[in-house]
């Protein structure tokens, strides 16, 4: 019988780049899956509404005051200055200044804890000049609205790409 003598030619497979090749596809893939459930418990979707008829009478709600809107005739005339960090304008109604204070709701398109609410008390001439600093240039719902949330015009704005923000509510 021939004697048995180690081979050097032959190595323990950890000693071969192949199997540590193949198993690198696995493992990348075991990261990438432990990488997305931590982002997905870090940052739950903020965008899911849990009570949806709730939510469709919200809607009803929102209409009728679109139509209140349309009936005074409103328009909203803005301007964004980054530089000084204000947004100034005028808000007319039938063509005319209109004096009562109202809001500015700046809503964030991901993250609900960056909306903004501005308070707008207009001037004897109808100006307004509201102080917007840190006003993110992102792509914001806007929604404009009276003290006692009669009316409301809404619109989406960029002012990195606008900085005129001019929302006028339907004709009838």
């Amino acid at each position: 019988m021939q004697s048995l003598v180690k081979n050097p030619a032959f190595k323990p497979w950890y000693k071969h780049r192949w199997p540590w090749f193949i198993m690198l596809g696995p493992v990348a893939v075991m990261v990438a899956t432990a990488v997305t459930v931590w982002l997905a418990v870090q940052q739950p979707d903020a965008m899911v509404v849990d009570d949806y008829y709730k939510q469709g009478k919200a809607i009803n709600q929102d209409l009728r005051r679109d139509r209140v809107a349309t009936s005074l005739q409103l328009a909203l005339d803005a301007r964004f200055d980054a530089q000084a960090g204000a947004l100034s304008g005028r808000l007319l109604s039938f063509g005319r200044p209109m004096l009562a204070p109202f809001r500015i709701h700046l809503a964030h398109p991901t993250q609900p804890q960056k909306d903004v609410t501005l308070e707008v008390r207009p001037d004897d001439y109808g100006n307004f000049m509201v102080n917007a600093k840190g006003l993110e240039p992102t792509h914001w719902q806007v929604v404009v609205e009276g003290e006692g949330r009669e009316w409301r015009l809404a619109r989406s704005w960029s002012p990195a790409k606008q900085p005129a923000l001019n929302i006028v509510a339907d004709a009838p």
